[in-house]
């Protein structure tokens, strides 16, 4: 059957991964891996909705295990290659996991008592010792059937052959990413150009205000929970906005962003914006003008760094030595960075101690920050795409200090 969505694509390539991994099944479990590679969402239960994906050179189709109920929801999935088998609660879902496994040629033929979920063969030898990987966040009860049904088998992790796939981004993913991005900037834009007027609010209220906008701009929700941390608040890398009233001449970090949908004719995806800047209404305190130049040059020479073959930590290495050579090594306290894409935190991590060397398509941000204590923070942050000679940033909206009319 002809290959004609981006998730047959991402599931032909998950087969060919398997196939040089020398595994012969992946198993997936609702989570970001399923969505990338079905284009289904859908949270964790209690119910076995799990994804079998056989290795390349394997007869079995890709094959969906799933309760009667998602029928109508999984019927109209975009992959032309994937095999739907339903199973009722009268049933259970042993006996059609079981059935796949036969059919993927990594389990004998083999009763199971789908009330007790116990094999019924009695020669668990006659069994092949086939390799399964199990997705990285699949519940130990799903994992645990798996280990009954194939006692002999060797288990490891799906990443193995998904984190090098969804790491890189393709179009798709790509433009969908500098919408998110757009969105962003526009909702800090305007809250920059605000002023004065956010004198008086609580954080609270500002993060809110964030949100409201980032729906109205088009974003679908936020990505992760806002912040808005004034004053000393921002000395916290993930403080959470609460009823502080900004005052004049406090430094506000804000750092938010909002899932947008790819647009595809079936399936989900979708992909988040996350920026931070950091403003001031007024005049700001002694110090924060140096202490946002540093972290401004930061990122840039972090930006600068970035290319095909360098390796994640060299781009951590040079935001950080802008900031240690500035005598503000000490209040810098996360790493400089993370991958982005279906999920807000993914690889690749920029940070010390990561080799991993950087590929055109894949996506990160880039947030040196300094935090001094009781008196205030500076992050800056941006999304940057690998491209075939550089980086490229994903936002746009200014990242100096300023608001008020005129701030752009």
């Amino acid at each position: 059957m002809a290959v004609d969505t981006p998730f047959d694509q991402r599931l032909a390539a998950c087969r060919r991964r398997l196939e040089e991994a020398a595994a012969d099944l992946a198993v997936c479990f609702p989570s970001p891996n399923l969505t990338y590679l079905t284009g289904f969402e859908e949270s964790p239960s209690e119910r076995h909705l799990l994804l079998f994906v056989p290795r390349e050179g394997m007869d079995a189709e890709p094959t969906l295990v799933a309760p009667t109920m998602y029928e109508s929801q999984l019927a109209a999935l975009p992959p032309s290659t994937l095999e739907l088998r339903l199973w009722d609660d009268e049933e259970g879902p042993l006996g059609t996991v079981a059935r796949t496994l036969e059919d993927m040629d990594v389990l004998e033929d083999m009763d199971v008592d789908v009330r007790t979920h116990a094999s019924q063969d009695a020669d668990s030898s006659a069994n092949r010792e086939p390799t399964v990987l199990v997705d990285d966040r699949m519940w130990a009860t799903f994992t645990q059937d798996l280990r009954t049904l194939l006692p002999d088998a060797e288990f490891g992790l799906a990443s193995a052959v998904l984190e090098p796939l969804r790491i890189r981004k393709d179009n798709l993913e790509l433009e969908t990413l500098r919408r998110a991005a757009e969105i962003a900037d526009r909702v800090s834009l305007e809250v920059r150009e605000r002023g004065d007027e956010l004198v008086g609010w609580t954080e609270a209220e500002l993060a809110a205000e964030i949100e409201r906008l980032l729906a109205e701009y088009g974003g679908e929700e936020p990505a992760f929970e806002t912040i808005a941390a004034s004053g000393p608040n921002g000395a916290r890398p993930h403080h959470h906005s609460g009823d502080r009233e900004i005052e004049r001449g406090d430094p506000i970090v804000l750092d938010f962003g909002a899932f947008v949908a790819a647009d595809l004719e079936g399936g989900t995806a979708r992909y988040p914006g996350d920026q931070t800047r950091t403003i001031v209404v007024g005049e700001p305190p002694a110090e924060y003008e140096r202490v946002h130049e540093v972290v401004a040059e930061a990122q840039q020479a972090a930006v600068e760094a970035v290319e095909p073959g360098v390796a994640a930590e060299d781009v951590d290495r040079a935001a950080r030595e802008v900031i240690e050579d500035a005598g503000y090594g000490d209040a810098f306290v996360h790493r400089t960075g993370h991958g982005v894409g279906l999920e807000v935190h993914e690889a690749p991590y920029i940070v010390d101690g990561n080799d991993r060397e950087l590929e055109p398509g894949m996506v990160f941000s880039v947030e040196p920050g300094i935090y001094l204590g009781d008196r205030f923070g500076v992050r800056i942050e941006d999304l940057v795409v690998v491209t075939e000679d550089g980086a490229a940033r994903l936002n746009d909206s200014p990242r100096g200090w300023e608001t008020g009319a005129g701030s752009r």
